[in-house]
């Protein structure tokens, strides 16, 4: 492969945000795409739909749009109702969203115990009537994200006739089941058999942890073009940039990350009410983005145990100060 042809096949690739709930709200998509780069588009984390009352603004407030000015946003809905998750469509329609996302992805069994999330993909035949109804009222475009199925990757089978039969923007596929969660590997042999059965363009999810990780899968499936990508991006938030370039050449890295880490801080201190629900949701980010950097355990414990805010601060300064030390005696060659 020449050179301009590598250059091709790397800029083809449209890369997505992953829906995580409780970490990319859009406090976080905004801080995020100030900083860092990669992504062409975010699918926020579901929205449950309504029942029995008109939708409201409140309702959606995580996909306001001028909550969402840095990052196309998709907005995700979770329902089993199909006049509920029109209406909720719709609405999201008229405040400017021409697609919304179904979320049969959910392996929480609280969800999926309801028949929604992943637990309604053994039934084909609420599904097919689901899409049949919704279809027929919604204004914009439907994109579903699921996964091999519920109980094994048989369900997708199954499945693949009923969503051939509708006009689906894109099909998102976690290559697990739900019953999986995320132990276990990917089923890339499912996947590889389900892919050409869905007539409908078909984003990868799952297990994009590194570039090395990125190149391996796209190689084998050469003909996919979209790519979502979760739990490897919050660990890196460097990766789709990395994977964009098709190399690490990014300078300054723990300085942005630092940057990136206050105005995130100062973002969420302005929205959440009270210190513990701010430190909860910065100690969050802190198990993936600890994976960057070994060894991390004695900071990362002493950050956990943090109560206060300038306290845990105070912490996170000490530590982007130590690691800056470190590189430099490295470039140092000490």
């Amino acid at each position: 492969m020449t050179t301009q042809n590598k250059k091709s096949a790397v800029t083809t690739h449209r890369l997505y945000m992953a829906p995580m709930k409780g970490f990319t709200d859009c406090v976080f998509r905004q801080s995020f795409a100030a900083y860092f780069h990669g992504f062409d588009l975010a699918i926020a984390p579901f929205i449950a739909s309504v029942r029995d009352c008109p939708v409201r603004r409140r309702h959606v407030r995580d996909v306001w749009p001028e909550n969402n000015t840095r990052l196309r946003v998709v907005p995700q809905i979770l329902s089993k109702v199909a006049s509920d998750f029109a209406a909720m469509a719709n609405f999201l329609y008229d405040m400017g969203y021409d697609t919304v996302n179904w979320n049969l992805g959910c392996p929480s069994p609280m969800v999926a115990s309801k028949k929604r999330g992943s637990g309604l993909l053994p039934h084909t035949d609420r599904i097919d009537a689901f899409l049949d109804h919704a279809l027929a009222v919604m204004k914009g475009r439907l994109s579903l994200k699921v996964r091999l199925g519920w109980e094994t990757s048989a369900e997708i089978f199954r499945l693949a006739p009923v969503l051939n039969r509708y006009p689906l923007k894109e099909v998102v596929i976690h290559p697990r089941t739900g019953r999986q969660a995320y132990e276990g590997g990917v089923d890339l042999d499912a996947f590889q058999a389900c892919q050409p059965i869905i007539n409908h363009p078909v984003v990868y999810n799952g297990d994009i942890r590194t570039l090395e990780d990125f190149q391996r899968i796209s190689r084998r499936f050469a003909n996919i073009e979209r790519w979502m990508i979760g739990r490897g991006f919050l660990a890196d938030p460097f990766l789709p940039d990395t994977i964009k370039a098709g190399q690490d050449r990014i300078e300054g890295k723990l300085q942005r990350l630092q940057q990136f880490h206050e105005a995130l801080f100062h973002a969420y201190a302005e929205r959440l009410k009270g210190p513990s629900h701010l430190l909860k949701k910065m100690k969050g980010l802190w198990r993936y983005l600890s994976l960057s950097f070994e060894p991390f355990d004695k900071t990362l414990k002493k950050m956990k145990k943090s109560t206060r805010p300038e306290h845990y601060l105070d912490l996170v300064n000490r530590f982007f100060e130590t690691e800056a030390t470190l590189i430099r005696k490295k470039e140092k060659g000490h």
